[in-house]
């Protein structure tokens, strides 16, 4: 998923948090102030929840586990947005799917995971209600035995925390996209802000993708073309289902569109997991979709575009 640049609009765009961060404002001067407050947001949240530093919060969980522990006020805001993404789709976007990736060899930074390795088993996801989390008291307790992940849930809520705070502190419109989840606050640019929708935030589709305009809200895509490995010579991803510990299948990529980056993150994570029933699942809840099917196939749900060329855009 890309933005286009308008003639307005000034981009900036760095490596961050194993992705690619991208930044545009319709303000050019403002830049400088809004890549800070990006780049700071970033680093809060790698110390925060990276599962690949040992001097991180969640990896302090785990050595503490079997203790209640209090946590920063910003792992507080991850932790509810994981448990509340868990609570909405009945565990199919499940912060204990750490120990899962673990499972499958996902332990270290993608880059510097083997082309291949022993064959796994699948190991399902320990269950998200067994972390005992008390929010007044913004206390965990971990149980022995569990790792988190909360990388997709956290990196579309700081996609909406940046660009909130980029539009407050500099007073203009703002795009902040990480990897594919894109978020946008203040006022947008005439036409919208107009985004390539694609299986792949880094290249456009084989066939060329769609453009689509957002104006408010966020926008995520989820799936299993990136991140790719091999264990036993099957292909794994870093998509799983929870409640089995395998890799899904069915869809390459979701593309949702909500009220809020993260909604659209659960949404469209939840949507690869479930399979053939995701467009019933989006379309329940009124959230325009485009979903690939492995063989190329485009669905759109609940008002997507259905079959616009790139260049078409929703307001």
């Amino acid at each position: 998923m890309t933005a286009a640049v308008a003639d307005t609009v000034t981009e900036v765009r760095f490596p961050a948090i194993g992705t690619t961060a991208v930044l545009l404002v319709t303000e050019p001067a403002a830049a400088p102030v809004a890549a800070a407050v990006l780049r700071a947001h970033l680093a809060d949240l790698d110390r925060a929840c990276s599962r690949f530093r040992a001097d991180s919060e969640i990896r302090g969980l785990e050595r503490t586990a079997g203790s209640p522990v209090p946590v920063s006020p910003l792992l507080a805001e991850i932790l509810d947005t994981a448990l509340r993404a868990a609570e909405l789709t009945d565990g199919l976007v499940d912060p204990t799917v750490g120990t899962t990736m673990a499972a499958i060899g996902y332990d270290r930074d993608f880059a510097a995971l083997p082309v291949d390795g022993p064959a796994v088993v699948p190991l399902p996801a320990p269950g998200w209600w067994r972390i005992g989390w008390n929010p007044r008291r913004r206390e965990v307790l971990l149980p022995r035995g569990i790792a988190l992940d909360l990388g997709a849930t956290a990196k579309a809520l700081a996609a909406d925390r940046a660009a909130a705070r980029i539009a407050d502190t500099a007073g203009c419109g703002v795009l902040v996209s990480l990897g594919g989840d894109l978020a946008v606050a203040g006022p947008h640019p005439a036409d919208g802000w107009r985004v390539l929708v694609g299986d792949d935030h880094t290249r456009p589709d084989p066939d060329g993708g769609q453009t689509v305009a957002i104006v408010s809200g966020g926008l995520a895509t989820s799936g299993t073309t990136r991140r790719r490995w091999r264990r036993g010579g099957e292909v794994v991803h870093h998509i799983v289902d929870p409640r089995t510990g395998a890799a899904p299948g069915g869809w390459r990529a979701v593309s949702v569109a909500a009220a809020s980056c993260v909604d659209a993150n659960i949404a469209s994570t939840a949507s690869v997991v479930l399979g053939a029933s995701a467009p019933g699942w989006l379309a329940e809840r009124g959230l325009p979709a485009r979903l690939v099917a492995d063989g190329g196939r485009v669905c759109t749900v609940a008002g997507w575009p259905a079959g616009a060329p790139a260049g078409a855009g929703t307001g």
